[in-house]
């Protein structure tokens, strides 16, 4: 939970994992942000920002993608500008896909994968999916709103066995599927 009496204002989360076999197909991971307004905190997301989109007002959005995991350190990066995020919001997941284009593939299956939360300089939370390696998605990070608006962190590792798709639909619930 951030200490700051303010609030969160901008958070960053980064996605690194190593690149498949020479021999085998690219593995493809992607941070995935849901929004949930103060009226349905554990519904259906109002928005999905995912690499192939951003949000209606520019606040989440990917300013770095790789398909492959080929770089250094952390090859994908979602930006949040919690601050600047309409008041009607009050919940945004955020989590991490496997896409199951070349059969089923686990983090368990993924080398080197990690995630890494920061606000600034300070680092929120940095994980390696090892509790939940037999899964094909989890989240990883909630920020929620609190009654003087202020936006506050949560670690939330959990896993998800589901493709990209169903898993927007999934990720915000209240209990574990």
């Amino acid at each position: 939970m951030s200490s700051d009496s303010q609030g969160m204002g901008k958070a960053e989360v980064r996605l690194k994992w190593d690149p498949s076999p020479w021999n085998r197909q690219p593995h493809h991971l992607d941070i995935i942000a849901a929004t949930y307004s103060a009226d349905d905190f554990y519904g259906q997301p109002v928005y999905v920002v995912h690499y192939d989109s951003r949000s209606p007002d520019g606040t989440i959005n990917m300013s770095r993608h790789s398909q492959t995991g080929q770089g250094f350190g952390y090859v994908e990066t979602m930006t949040l500008e919690l601050d600047r995020l309409a008041s009607s919001f009050s919940r945004v997941v955020v989590g991490v896909a496997i896409h199951q284009n070349s059969g089923p593939k686990t983090f368990g299956d993924i080398s080197n994968a990690g995630v890494l939360v920061v606000e600034g300089y300070k680092e929120l939370l940095q994980n390696d999916f090892a509790q939940i390696a037999g899964s094909t998605a989890g989240t990883v990070a909630e920020f929620t709103r609190d009654a003087a608006g202020a936006w506050e962190f949560h670690e939330m590792i959990r896993g998800f066995d589901s493709d990209p798709v169903l898993f927007t639909a999934e990720m915000g619930s209240a209990a574990r599927p």
